[in-house]
């Protein structure tokens, strides 16, 4: 019997469930500056050439690429401009993005379904050849347009950086075809070019948002200002699942420029002109909260239960062989426990959002994530047809998932402010850093007990898998269709996808749903935070056992998995894997490696670090090998891979969301630690070429860094750390 849980899981369960919104139709928003309310060059653009859903051309010679996924850091408008580009033969100067509206008719993920939405690292796998398409079809028409103006075959045209000419000398901008090429036919097939004669594929160019954000012009939700707008902020209980039993407002109502005081389910809300005075007002509350319904666990009683449930059978994710009986019969088996926490999503722009209700429907200004499930939430709220909920996607600082919360927890917040408020008014409700670590969401706790079976050779016999942990899905509208024989496949994820031969593996899953209540939800990476941990620390530990090198063990066992092991080997080639490390002045300097696929993508990492004689370190480089196909923006999958792995050894030095009676103990960046910039590493990396489709970037550069940055430790001192964060585990 062979039974696996795939990375496609989450696309299986976001086309499944867009089924809830098919045939949506939204009217589109000509440019940010729009959405907002104001005027500016983008807005007053002649859009005379519209070919499809994602290009526009004016005849001011402006081409405007409509981008359905969110920018919120990670390339994605200079991604999608690029596939648009490259086949409309445009100049990269003449391109400009806006953000898509919320239509799921149009501008659906199509990795997901007719749904709109980014995540998972889709936004370019999904839009590669629509995007590509949507220029060849422009520029067909263009072309055409230049034929019949000319009266010469259309075979003879040139396009080079959006200019049109022919060999006779005639040439035209693309304004100046506009007009023209807007009569043209629509081709219902075009050809693409071969990857050999991209110009703009594969190459440098400028970040499109990088401008706009270094000059302030690029408009976040917090820079929305409309007419007779209230800026809310709430007070939320310090436990989950606690409710308002009274509440004195008479502080609050005192403080001079608050305006309004309003309940709602999760908590009060106090409304002002401005965020610091409702802000005042809200901390001057007087709650009585009830919490005969709130969940009072602690941290590390979740930690004990969890390890008795990993002592006990769980579902089956994955069986391949008998591993059961193969760790019976062997006589060297080795044994592992991994603890992990919970850790806060923890955006520079915490969550905020813009909305407004009339007679014609709903209006959001927000960081938009996940459109569909977002429309659809706001609609059934408001009693509309998910058509008159208008969307404007607006820039967001970050979001590592947040954003796409299942329930639309902080869209429904306004929500349920704005009806609180009644009329017309338009309300800005804005989080602060202490609502971000303390009303959830969080990436859920974790424990995994492994135990695996050597044969003579000191080769993996058997592999033993058990997981205990939050369903991230379960209690979401996602439920029915994500979660399979009980299996959370985001529980299982690189794991239940081992791709080491193994002859005898085993992966268990135990759900904790129904005892814990603490609020989860996918973080950058998902399964892949915690799985790739166990699973390459372990590995390297059998590696150890075995007294083989740990790249050469890993190979070994890779041969089904060509470009597994094609990342590895470039990052350790890169490294100097097989020449020593110069001695450091003080302490012992070692290297560790880690590779894993997520999203389609596969990324190995090699850290070299140095540990003083006091236990203190320093990560001193990490070289980094990643293969997401053909690379359409080299320089954003640098940047990636190293915000990657950023993101990931803060997480893995300090990151942890604890709770005590209930309550969680973090409130702010001074006791919920990020990587600070003396502690980021040199960072090299290279990218693996392909003549593969493109597949996702924005994440799979965080799973390999924190074991790699273990296996090294362990390298340097002998000392094994199964327990995330690292923190001062190798001082004790």
């Amino acid at each position: 019997m062979n039974a696996r849980i795939e990375n496609v899981s989450r696309r299986d369960f976001l086309k499944a469930s867009a089924g809830l919104t098919l045939g949506l139709m939204l009217p589109g928003v000509d440019s940010l500056a729009a959405a907002t309310g104001s005027k500016g060059a983008a807005a007053d653009a002649a859009p005379a050439f519209a070919p499809n859903a994602f290009v526009r051309i004016g005849t001011d010679n402006r081409v405007t690429v409509v981008a359905k996924h969110l920018e919120m850091g990670q390339g994605t408008y200079t991604g999608l401009a690029t596939l648009v580009a490259e086949e409309l033969d445009a100049d990269w100067a003449q391109v400009v993005v806006e953000g898509a509206p919320a239509d799921a008719k149009r501008y659906n993920n199509l990795l997901w379904g007719p749904s709109q939405g980014t995540g998972g690292s889709t936004a370019i796998a999904n839009s590669f050849d629509q995007l590509r398409q949507a220029g060849a079809s422009a520029r067909a028409m263009l072309v055409q347009a230049a034929a019949q103006r000319w009266k010469v075959p259309a075979g003879e045209i040139r396009v080079k950086a959006g200019i049109v000419s022919h060999a006779s000398s005639r040439k035209a901008s693309f304004g100046e075809l506009a007009e023209a090429a807007a009569t043209q036919a629509v081709p219902q097939e075009v050809r693409l070019k071969d990857p050999k004669d991209f110009v703009l594929i594969g190459r440098h160019v400028p970040r499109k948002d990088s401008v706009a954000k270094t000059t302030g012009r690029a408009q976040f939700t917090q820079d929305v200002k409309l007419p007779g707008m209230l800026v809310a902020v709430v007070a939320h209980p310090p436990r989950f699942g606690a409710t308002v039993r009274t509440v004195d407002e008479q502080a609050a109502r005192a403080i001079p420029g608050v305006v309004r005081v309003v309940s709602i389910p999760r908590g009060v809300a106090v409304l002002a002109h401005d965020y610091w005075t409702a802000k005042k007002g809200r901390d001057a509350l007087k709650i009585d909260w009830d919490d005969s319904a709130a969940y009072r666990g602690s941290s590390d009683q979740i930690l004990a239960d969890y390890r008795k449930l990993a002592a006990t059978p769980g579902l089956v994710a994955r069986r391949d062989g008998n591993a059961d009986k193969a760790l019976g019969g062997s006589a060297k088996v080795l044994e592992a426990e991994f603890d992990f926490p919970y850790l806060a999503h923890a955006p520079m722009e915490p969550l905020n959002c813009v909305m407004r209700v009339d007679a014609q429907g709903c209006e959001v200004w927000n960081g938009e994530q996940f459109h569909t499930g977002d429309q659809v939430a706001l609609a059934t709220f408001f009693g509309l047809k998910p058509e008159q909920v208008k969307v404007h996607m607006l820039f967001a600082g970050g979001s590592f998932g947040r954003r796409a919360n299942p329930n639309s927890d902080y869209l429904l917040e306004t929500a349920q402010i704005v009806k609180a408020v009644g009329g017309e008014t338009p309300v800005k409700l804005v989080w602060s850093r202490e609502d971000d670590m303390r009303a959830g969401y969080y990436r859920p706790v974790y424990v995994h007990r492994l135990r695996a079976a050597l044969d003579a050779q000191g080769k993996p016999l058997a592999w033993s898998q058990r997981i205990v942990g939050q369903s991230i899905l379960a209690g979401t509208p996602f439920e029915g269709v994500a979660i399979k024989d009980g299996i959370d496949g985001s529980s299982v994820e690189g794991a239940a996808n081992l791709p080491y031969a193994i002859p005898n593996l085993q992966v268990e899953l135990h759900t904790t749903n129904k005892d814990v209540k603490v609020p989860v939800q996918w973080w950058r990476s998902v399964g892949s935070t915690h799985t790739a941990f166990a699973t390459e620390v372990f590995l390297d530990e059998l590696a150890t056992a075995a007294g083989a090198d740990p790249v050469a063990y890993r190979l070994a066992l890779l041969a089904a998995h060509p470009r597994h092991a094609g990342v590895l080997k470039l990052a350790t080639d890169k490294a100097g894997w097989s020449k020593p490390l110069a001695a450091a002045k003080s302490g012992k300097r070692a290297r560790g490696v880690a590779v894993h696929e997520s999203f389609n993508t596969y990324v190995a990492q090699v850290v070299e670090v140095t540990v003083a004689p006091d236990g203190s370190f320093k990560v001193d480089r990490v070289v980094c090998a990643v293969d997401c196909g053909i690379a359409v923006n080299p320089d954003v999958i640098r940047a990636q891979m190293e915000g990657g792995i950023g993101f990931g050894l803060g997480a893995a030095l300090s990151g942890a969301i604890t709770l005590k009676d209930g309550v969680v103990e973090q409130s702010n960046f001074h006791d919920y630690t990020v990587l600070r910039i003396d502690q980021m590493p040199r960072v090299e990396v290279h990218i693996v070429p392909s003549s593969e489709k493109p597949t996702g970037v924005g994440e799979p550069g965080v799973p390999p860094i924190a074991p790699a940055l273990v296996n090294a430790l362990f390298a340097a001192t002998g000392k094994r750390i199964r327990t995330l964060p690292i923190g001062e585990q190798l001082k004790a």
